[in-house]
């Protein structure tokens, strides 16, 4: 479990109270959420997503992923030390955690009060599923490419469009949706945000969109949704900083989920290794696997240190620019060195580590993801290199 590993001792980035938080949380996982681990698959997946978002609220766990409102700012090393937590056990009992501060964090930071403390004491509580609603077919990375048109009319916007790669699209409440207000002088999309509950007229999921692993993700649809003004989220025109925002403290984190799933990949990698016999001795005593555990641990603790120095540099109040690339190289490296520890451990275990349902052949297909949403790998690197750049 992650309170004995000695990461948290041994690193300068923690308070006492992250170290008791930590703790916590790994007994919490490894009691409630491990035994949904092997009910994610199948019909039974909206289910249990379901199930954890209750009992992470009934933990008081999601008070770490969606932010008060009030002005006091998420802790982002609590954020990262939950993610981790959770992603050891179970990766849609992490989604389900940290969907309910994507898809609120610009309303805690830009709504109405009154609109922004309804939505986020539902969120908090568990009693309604968030959704950030910014990708499309034809926009991806490229958000000035977002075509969903929002056309004032009176007091209300008439929203037009479709989502794609939507998490939690079907099982969701409510979306922070971003569209189209107007045009730049340079081309490029003028973008607000708005709130859009999963009742209004107009409003439909098209697909649920089936993936490598258990993750609720669809296509939605918005044919003239008519959303009350005060539902705007920030002023017209704020919507791509506000999805800058919501990236940038969420970011780092994705690393620290990466993380979760490389450690337990690495545990039952070395589990294994102790029990397995080949030749006469355990596969521990075979130097080739002894320099494949080497790597995989330096990896993870390579991964670990850019992670939660990401995070406290977000805690401390950091320079953006500083910020910026720090939540970009924890994203970049963890994510991709969490690929190479899971694929390692997969080979370690050999043919059982093929088997449907063993947890590194979960961990094989739940980590790839992380590679992808929230910025892809490559787009992180441009991020670095720019901002190395401007030094």
């Amino acid at each position: 479990m992650l309170q004995q590993d000695g990461f948290i001792e041994g690193t300068p980035f923690f308070t006492d109270a992250h170290a008791r938080l930590t703790a916590s949380v790994s007994n919490f996982a490894a009691r409630e959420v491990e035994p949904f681990a092997r009910e994610e698959e199948g019909p039974s997946a909206d289910a249990s997503f379901r199930s954890l978002l209750s009992l992470l609220a009934q933990a008081d766990l999601l008070s770490y992923s969606v932010a008060r409102g009030d002005g006091a700012p998420l802790d982002a090393r609590a954020l990262c030390v939950v993610r981790e937590a959770l992603s050891y056990h179970s990766a849609l009992a992490d989604l389900a955690f940290v969907m309910q501060g994507l898809g609120t964090y610009a309303v805690s930071l830009a709504a109405p009060e009154h609109v922004r403390d309804f939505w986020l004491e539902r969120a908090r509580a568990g009693k309604s599923i968030a959704a950030f609603a910014l990708t499309e077919p034809e926009a991806g990375s490229d958000v000035s490419s977002v075509r969903t048109e929002a056309r004032r009319e009176g007091d209300s916007y008439v929203i037009t469009g479709r989502k794609c790669f939507i998490s939690n699209a079907g099982l969701a409440d409510f979306y922070t949706v971003f569209a189209r207000t107007g045009t730049r002088t340079d081309g490029r999309a003028e973008l607000s945000a708005f709130i859009v509950g999963a009742r209004m007229p107009g409003f439909r999921v098209a697909a649920r969109t089936e993936l490598v692993a258990p993750h609720p993700v669809g296509e939605v649809e918005f044919d003239g949704v008519r959303v009350p003004a005060e539902d705007r989220v920030g002023a017209e025109g704020q919507g791509f900083r506000l999805a800058m925002q919501t990236m940038d403290m969420f970011r780092a984190s994705v690393g620290a989920a990466a993380c979760g799933m490389a450690r337990r990949a690495l545990d039952e990698a070395v589990a294994h290794a102790k029990a397995r016999r080949q030749f006469g001795v355990t596969l521990a005593m075979h130097q080739l696997i002894q320099e494949k555990l080497a790597v995989m641990q330096t990896e993870l603790d390579a991964a670990r240190l850019l992670v939660y120095r990401a995070a406290h540099l977000k805690d401390s109040g950091a320079a953006p620019a500083l910020l910026t690339r720090a939540a970009s190289e924890a994203k970049f490296y963890a994510t991709e060195a969490a690929q190479r520890v899971v694929d390692e451990a997969v080979q370690i275990h050999g043919g059982y580590g093929l088997v449907r349902g063993h947890p590194v052949e979960r961990l094989y297909r739940d980590v790839r993801a992380l590679r992808i949403y929230e910025g892809t790998t490559e787009i992180q690197k441009l991020i670095i290199a720019r901002e190395m750049l401007k030094e």
